[in-house]
């Protein structure tokens, strides 16, 4: 393979959702099924370096049609993933050769493609389920979603920013010129989906002062959503984040938001911080029972890469370190003896769904991405407040995730209440491969050196 990408020409792809869309739930089911008893143990594998480039074989693999987490989730495709879980594919420190660069590109340009082809079909929602010669079914297991057009913009803001990385991989100077491409021909798309989604954010009274959200009165779902909850910081955090990042790539003009939601973006994004940080951290839900602190707080609240918070910024950085204080000081957030932070301090009802078939985002578990995302936003704030309060917490961290990544032999998608790999019946030690350079960009930016070293 050389360095020149050859991107595929377009097919005719087609996607349903209504009455059509009711069946991918069902056909979902079968492929967890198919997965619980088809797919095969990892290799045995221990050191870092062989994990990683397993890792990525996988991730990027030439046969790959969307880029996926991993196991199990392969048969269907998540939108957000790419604000959430994906930010650093073309991360050069991250990248092993040429080959693993151009692979990347190609998938990353094929997935990115498939989103907007979604967006021009009025399809937006939390999962693309294919079925079949080009026909995608579009669902929505819990909720509306809050974050799949920030998923769009955060593949498409990839993939036009390649080219600035100091690289001399020539996959990206393609990659960034194939997404100039795709924002000049699936912009007026992504402009009428994003001006739809600020006409539905509703207003919200409180204490005399309206607030615009997004889940006033009804869910809308994020990364972790598995509770349906209405009023929930992180949903609302997405949402103005995509709108900071459609004005930054020219989407939609800030006059034109302006208009719809009757304020700057500045001052929409200061009353969210207000209305949920009003007890001096931030809090996960409006409407959480009333109780301690740190029952009213999730991790979740540190949002996606480059995202909600600007911590240059003295008030956001009161607001971050008193909510990260919380959480640091709570045992019930920790694993014990490690630093891998769970979602939450309080298991919330397990569902039978939950015990069976699907984690508990929300509950008891770690999410090791939510952890990289942690301690890369500890980062953040030591750099802009001149300090380092959070270096040490942000490589403890990290250094937990590498261990367990050898002794469970991969990146894991979550991590059980004990550390232990998370499973129910169907949802069986799921692996995370293409989190996996996300983590060794924020190792780089903790240590000051990469983990890995690479010859190419």
């Amino acid at each position: 393979m050389n360095s020149d990408i050859s991107f595929p020409s377009r097919r005719e792809n087609r996607f349903y959702q209504g009455v059509a869309a009711t069946f991918a739930n069902a056909l979902q089911a079968v492929n967890f099924l198919g997965d619980r008893f088809l797919r095969q143990s990892h290799h045995s594998l221990s050191a870092i370096e062989d994990l990683y480039r397993h890792s990525m074989d996988s991730a990027f693999s030439v046969t790959e049609s969307f880029l996926v987490t991993g196991a199990p989730h392969a048969s269907a495709y998540y939108p957000r993933d790419f604000a959430w879980f994906y930010p650093d594919v073309l991360d050069p420190e991250t990248i092993m050769d040429s080959q693993d660069a151009v692979r990347r590109a190609r998938l990353l340009e094929k997935s990115v493609r498939l989103l907007l082809e979604a967006v021009r079909a009025d399809v937006v929602t939390t999962t693309i389920v294919p079925a079949g010669r080009g026909r995608y079914l579009g669902v929505n297991y819990f909720s509306r979603p809050s974050d799949t057009l920030l998923g769009v913009l955060a593949g498409l803001q990839q993939m036009i920013s390649a080219e600035a990385r100091a690289s001399s991989y020539l996959a990206m100077s393609q990659c960034a010129h194939a997404g100039r491409l795709l924002l000049a021909e699936y912009g007026a798309d992504l402009k009428r989906a994003i001006l739809q989604l600020a006409s539905e954010l509703e207003p919200f009274d409180h204490h005399g002062t309206t607030y615009l959200l997004c889940d006033a009165t009804a869910p809308r779902s994020a990364a972790t959503d598995t509770r349906a909850e209405r009023r929930r910081f992180v949903t609302n955090a997405c949402i103005y984040t995509t709108f900071a990042w459609c004005v930054q790539l020219g989407v939609v003009d800030a006059n034109e938001l302006k208009s719809l939601l009757g304020r700057e973006l500045a001052q929409y994004k200061q009353e969210l911080l207000r209305l949920f940080g009003k007890d001096g951290y931030v809090r996960h839900s409006l409407d959480g029972p009333a109780g301690s602190p740190v029952s009213s707080v999730a991790l979740d609240f540190v949002s996606v890469h480059r995202g909600f918070w600007d911590l240059s910024v003295a008030s956001e950085r009161a607001l971050f370190a008193a909510t990260t204080d919380l959480i640091i000081a709570e045992p019930r957030f920790r694993i014990p003896g490690t630093s891998h932070f769970l979602v939450s301090a309080d298991n919330p009802r397990n569902k039978m769904i939950h015990k069976i078939a699907a984690p508990a985002y929300q509950g008891r578990s770690s999410w090791p991405t939510f952890n990289v995302e942690f301690a890369d936003r500890m980062l953040d704030y030591d750099e802009f407040s001149g300090g380092d309060t959070y270096r040490a917490y942000a490589q403890g961290i990290l250094k937990d995730i590498r261990t367990a990544t050898e002794v469970h032999g991969g990146y894991q998608e979550l991590l059980s209440e004990q550390g232990l790999k998370y499973r129910t019946w169907a949802y069986k030690g799921a692996v995370a491969h293409s989190w996996f350079p996300r983590f060794l960009s924020v190792w780089s930016r903790a240590f000051g050196t990469p983990l890995l070293h690479w010859n190419d």
